[in-house]
């Protein structure tokens, strides 16, 4: 035997920018801020970069502190933006002193908000961040309805402690209910279990603190300072804006609420017309979707080639890719691992473990562009499109939690054969459906085997036992370690035994393998066992208990993930599928069912949640429903804002329709408390709604208006995540506000009998 120091066999390559490199990756610790860190991890890197030698370069691929701070500056400008939008419509229509008396509620709503989040354990994040701008429009609206109802009273003649007092107390419970509605539409949210409500809950949970401070606010801090720096004018509050919505109030809106009375089935058939008509849109041109792709300058570039492959092949395709992504300009790095995926860089994308026939490459470019973004992955699936021998896709990064792609067919059944050409046709199925990419079928191809075939009465009468001739064959072809050596210094290394292949065994070397028999003899291992070669499936799969295998596909940005999938649904009703074998449909359309049924309890729990609070209210079974009709309302402007937009009803969609239900239905309580009040006075129905929907016409527009100008940002600068949910709010609130100032009265009027004296 030769005896000598030698490498261990290569089983993985890196390399960043064609050089050959060692990646060292820091993880984050729960709880930590990442800031604090990375300032660290700098310093100690900077310090370590001065003793290398000048042949080694030491380059930051991955730094996930700009991605954060990207966001964060983003949100926190999308906030900022959100209060002075707030701030502008407050002080454009009330007096100096009312609107800095209405605008303290926001920041001291956020700072007791944020306090309450940091207790339950969540921290300044996407999430919690985009919850603030949403709560945003929300956090002034009960004290615009108090400050205003309190400068009405003024007007009145009241003192200023009195006309605080009087003005709370009426429109106090009605706040009080309009807030605790608004919040029992994100309870449920919070309640949502699997990774979907994991990943959106801090949302809710900031939403429902910040409310919660906001009432608080609303309830002592605003009165209080109404009380002493309110100036006791007839005119309080009333500025150029506030005469102009006046003037509209008595001419347009007063002849406008005359005929929605006086033709109350007209009004409520066009409301329901429209109705009807915005679900038939949805149904026909709103698509549906669960997460959109990530706004992020950043994808991976996976190559797989045929199972067996060795890793020095695999490195000469990913090699072919970097000279490809070498030559574009507009890619500011790349990484390439081979025998392994990448570190972890995204949230939501699982390491692989080592393979000889796989590769990633993770790719950076120049500028967050998402038209730039589209072009290079277009450019680059185009120039890997030519190679046959291996698979290579250009994969994107996703938002929400993790899914295992976008298309997803599981087909069943007992038979290995049968499944695979089952799993050939569909995959012929979803590559002639167009917007279908990145197709990979596991039972596509067939690893080839090496199978030792023992003769086991030959063995035994040899007296060679099985586990002699599994070690002997291990340790020729593969090498075992059969013991260690020390040297001076401590070093211990692995001693093992092979036989002397170089690079990579050959079916020759299998003759130089003998085995020892009882009687001492040397016997070849081809004269106990023949050797053959077999073809195996990749890999075996089971799903309920029953063989499958998953076809899987990914979806090119601009098509919809829910039509590709109703494609091949089609196409897969029409296969004459064998008897004992049948299809299931996983992927996004899965996820997306089992969060949307979450989420579909959740909009049930809120409704008989909030119906319950509106009972204790108004103490009418009537009232409630009409209050609820806001609610179809809003269905009518979500959907024609999606629409208009060209966004699809996605998770987020889903999201702002459920915070809908109880943003929008705070109008009806107003209208409906006041216009109860006024018939407890003694007025007749006709009357009070007349006084109650121009008195309260004021307050309710203003509030929509802050809740809009809140969002507006975060809708139009928050990326493809949250512009779905913010047009979903901001188009239901906006429509459902104005059909809500003439539906609610004529319904009112419907079905509310007057009170016998």
């Amino acid at each position: 035997a030769q005896v000598k120091f030698g490498y261990e066999d290569k089983k993985y390559y890196a390399r960043f920018k064609d050089k050959k490199a060692v990646f060292v990756t820091i993880t984050q610790k729960e709880g930590t801020n990442i800031f604090s860190i990375i300032d660290r991890v700098h310093d100690r890197v900077d310090t370590f970069k001065n003793d290398l030698p000048k042949s080694i370069e030491l380059q930051y691929v991955f730094d996930q502190s700009h991605s954060v701070a990207y966001r964060l500056n983003v949100f926190f400008s999308n906030l900022l933006q959100g209060m002075l939008l707030v701030g502008l419509v407050v002080f454009i229509v009330f007096s100096l002193r009312a609107s800095l008396i209405i605008a303290l509620a926001i920041p001291v709503s956020i700072l007791i908000g944020i306090g309450f989040v940091d207790l339950s354990g969540y921290g300044l994040e996407q999430m919690t961040i985009s919850a603030l701008v949403i709560a945003l429009g929300l956090l002034v609206d009960n004290a615009i309805v108090i400050t205003e109802n309190i400068s009405r009273f003024l007007r009145m003649g009241y003192s200023r402690k009195e006309a605080a007092v009087q003005a709370t107390s009426q429109v106090g419970w009605a706040v009080v209910s309009s807030t605790v509605t608004t919040i029992l539409a994100f309870i449920p949210i919070i309640l949502m279990q699997d990774v979907t409500g994991d990943f959106i809950r801090s949302m809710p949970v900031t939403v429902v603190y910040t409310l919660l401070a906001s009432l608080l606010v609303a309830l002592t801090l605003t009165p209080y300072l109404a009380s002493k720096f309110l100036k006791i004018d007839k005119n309080n509050g009333s500025g150029k804006v506030h005469k102009i919505i006046n003037r509209f109030v008595e001419t347009k809106y007063r002849k406008a609420l005359n005929f929605a009375l006086e033709r109350r089935g007209l009004v409520i058939g066009i409301a329901g017309l429209l109705f009807i008509v915005s679900l038939l849109s949805a149904w026909f041109f709103v698509g549906v979707s669960f997460f959109p792709k990530a706004d992020k300058p950043q994808f991976v570039i996976n190559i797989e080639t045929p199972q067996g492959t060795s890793l020095d092949q695999t490195d000469k395709i990913t090699e072919d890719v970097e000279s490809i992504l070498a030559a574009m300009d507009s890619v500011k790095l790349y990484a390439a691992n081979i025998g392994r995926s990448n570190p972890r860089i995204y949230y939501n994308v699982i390491e692989k473990r080592e393979m000889s026939n796989f590769a990633q490459i993770y790719v950076e470019l120049i500028e967050n562009d998402p038209e730039l973004s589209s072009k290079v992955v277009a450019q680059l699936r185009q120039a890997v499109s030519k190679y046959c021998n291996a698979r290579i896709e250009v994969k994107e990064f996703e938002q929400g939690p993790p899914v295992k792609s976008p298309v997803e067919i599981k087909i069943m059944g007992n038979n290995i054969k049968t499944l695979k050409n089952i799993s050939r046709d569909v995959q012929k199925m979803i590559a002639s459906t167009e917007g279908a990419i990145n197709i990979n079928n596991p039972l596509g191809t067939s690893a080839t085997d090496l199978h030792i075939n023992i003769n086991r009465a030959k063995a035994g009468i040899l007296g060679i036992s099985l586990i002699d001739i599994d070690r002997a064959v291990r340790m020729a072809i593969t090498g075992l370690s059969v013991s260690n050596y020390r040297d001076d210094e401590g070093d211990e290394y692995d001693i093992v035994m092979r036989l002397p292949v170089k690079d990579k065994a050959k079916l020759a070397d299998f003759d130089k393998i003998y085995l020892t028999s009882n009687s001492g003899q040397q016997v070849p291992l081809k004269q106990i066992a023949a050797i053959e070669f077999k073809e195996s499936s990749t890999q075996i799969n089971h799903y309920n208990l029953d063989r499958s295998v998953s076809v899987t596909a990914d979806v090119i940005t601009g098509y919809s993930v829910d039509e590709v999938t109703k494609t091949i649904i089609k196409k897969l009703d029409k296969y004459n599928m064998p008897d004992g074998y049948r299809y299931y449909i996983g992927g996004e359309l899965e996820q997306r069912q089992e969060s949307f049924g979450g989420m579909g309890q959740a909009v049930i729990i809120a409704i008989i949640a909030i119906f319950g609070v509106l009972v204790l209210q108004f103490r009418s079974f009537s009232q409630p429903f009409i209050v609820y009709s806001a609610i179809p309302l809003a269905i009518i402007g979500s959907i024609i804002a999606l629409l208009i937009t060209g966004n699809t009803f996605s998770f987020t969609a889903f999201i702002g329709f459920t915070s809908l239900m109880g943003i929008v239905i705070n109008n009806s309580i107003i209208l409906v408390d006041y216009t109860n009040q006024l018939r407890a006075a003694g007025k007749d129905t006709i009357s009070a709604l007349k006084e109650a929907g121009e008195t309260r016409f004021m307050p309710i527009i203003l509030t929509t208006a802050t809740t809009i100008g809140g969002l507006l940002p975060l809708t139009l600068g928050g990326g493809s995540l949250w512009e779905p949910m913010g047009w979903t709010i901001i188009g239901g609130l906006a429509f459902s506000t104005l059909l809500t100032l003439l539906v609610v009265p004529a319904l009112y009027k419907i079905y509310t009998p007057e009170i016998r004296k």
